[in-house]
């Protein structure tokens, strides 16, 4: 995920030199211009850094030769007998290895080797092409992943090994031919309540957070710069655009809408981390941020309230490498994993939203309310269309592509 609510990298887009690193797993760019590559240490899958410099001074053609060995990750190496999960980084997969992959092994017998790291779907494009898939199962965003679904980068998913009430408590839009959902996550609107009170006036939908006269306060939206990700659904919801009318999108109205906002917003912020942390030192009033972060103040006490009116949620899906080394294994896991009780398990260790309803039967009422994917905070949200970010129109363009492109022209501006 791309520095979500669950870790602080930023795995979709992966700054390399533009070299075939065949057999390595490049991971994201964080901002440091460095990077990073898996190897195997001891069992497990470890993070290295490499700045350019250095990558440069190895050489592409030794890369592609292969001659890089200590940092070469290679599916040759792999034992018929186990799985490799991509688990995210962070507490998040260590909770992961506690909830998922312990009961798994001890069920199946199946040795899991875990990759606390996020991999990028630039890395699974380059493993997918050489031939050298060194990663069995991944979690990636739908509609990133969705735009690429047509190169054939993935394996179908085994819907015959799942039971029948496993199935059914799936949320319909969070799985598909090629993935099953990981985890819902929402954009949601947040108060400071020291500036708003439950006894004052405050923004109770999208069109109030655009009225900054009648609701004053320092403001921030999420950037539109990944196309995906930005707040279309929302300029559009404060102009008017019922929330069943969203898509198609007018895209020359988004920004009409944005227009208005614009001069009042004192950060378009592009990471996690980086809202949470606004959030936290009281920089902004009132902000659109992902829920997991806002949950995560206020658990620790800060004056912060969600609101879950006309929120948007999206999701990320468990997904399997095309020319896995270990499919059947793979798909083993990836339905163990969605199963309600497994996913209510992750829950409790660390606060992702079960794309499995039936999580929230093993789980405390205090906990389910909590989460973007109980189902009262759902339905007061849409979901992102995400048929429409990944279809391409006439101009050959996705509608991804069109919002990227119309952002860093307006953003400018």
């Amino acid at each position: 995920m791309r520095d979500r609510h669950l870790s602080d990298t930023k795995p979709y887009r992966w700054m390399g030199s533009g070299v075939n690193m065949a057999g390595m797993v490049p991971a994201a760019d964080t901002g440091s211009r460095r990077i990073r590559v898996l190897k195997l240490e001891g069992g497990e899958i470890v993070s290295i850094k490499l700045n350019r410099r250095r990558l440069m001074q190895v050489g592409s053609s030794a890369l592609m030769m292969g001659a890089f060995n200590p940092f070469l990750f290679r599916a040759s190496a792999q034992s018929a007998g186990e799985v490799r999960v991509a688990l995210y980084g962070g507490d998040v997969g260590k909770a992961g290895i506690e909830a998922l992959v312990k009961p798994f092994e001890a069920e199946t017998g199946i040795k899991v080797v875990p990759v606390t790291d996020d991999v990028s779907l630039t890395a699974v494009e380059l493993m997918v092409t050489n031939g050298n898939v060194s990663i069995d199962v991944a979690p990636f965003g739908a509609a990133d992943s969705a735009a690429v679904a047509d190169k054939g980068l993935f394996e179908k998913i085994d819907y015959s090994i799942y039971k029948k009430e496993e199935l059914d408590g799936i949320i319909d839009y969070t799985r598909d031919e090629y993935g099953v959902g990981v985890t819902v996550y929402s954009y949601v609107m947040a108060y400071n309540t020291e500036k708003y009170p439950a006894s004052k006036p405050r923004p109770t939908n999208w069109s109030e957070f655009w009225d900054v006269d009648k609701y004053p306060g320092i403001r921030s939206l999420v950037s539109g710069q990944y196309g995906t990700e930005g707040p279309w659904e929302e300029a559009l919801m404060a102009d008017g655009v019922a929330p069943g009318a969203i898509y198609p999108m007018d895209i020359d109205r988004v920004f009409a809408s944005l227009d208005k906002v614009k001069p009042h917003i004192r950060k378009w912020w592009g990471g996690g981390s980086e809202i949470q942390q606004m959030m936290h030192d009281k920089a902004v009033d009132v902000a659109q941020s992902y829920d997991g972060r806002a949950n995560t103040l206020i658990g620790q006490g800060a004056p912060i309230e969600i609101n879950w009116h006309q929120s948007k949620w999206t999701w990320d899906l468990w997904r399997i490498p095309k020319g896995s080394p270990n499919v059947a294994s793979a798909q083993k896991f990836i339905e163990f994993a969605t199963r309600a009780e497994q996913q209510a398990a992750l829950a409790k260790l660390f606060p992702t939203s079960p794309t499995n309803q039936g999580a929230f039967k093993y789980m405390p009422a205090e906990v389910g309310r909590k989460l973007a994917s109980y189902p009262e905070n759902l339905a007061k949200g849409i979901p992102l269309n995400i048929k429409w970010y990944a279809e391409a129109g006439a101009n050959g363009l996705t509608g991804r592509d069109r919002l990227i492109q119309r952002w860093n022209e307006w953003i400018l501006q």
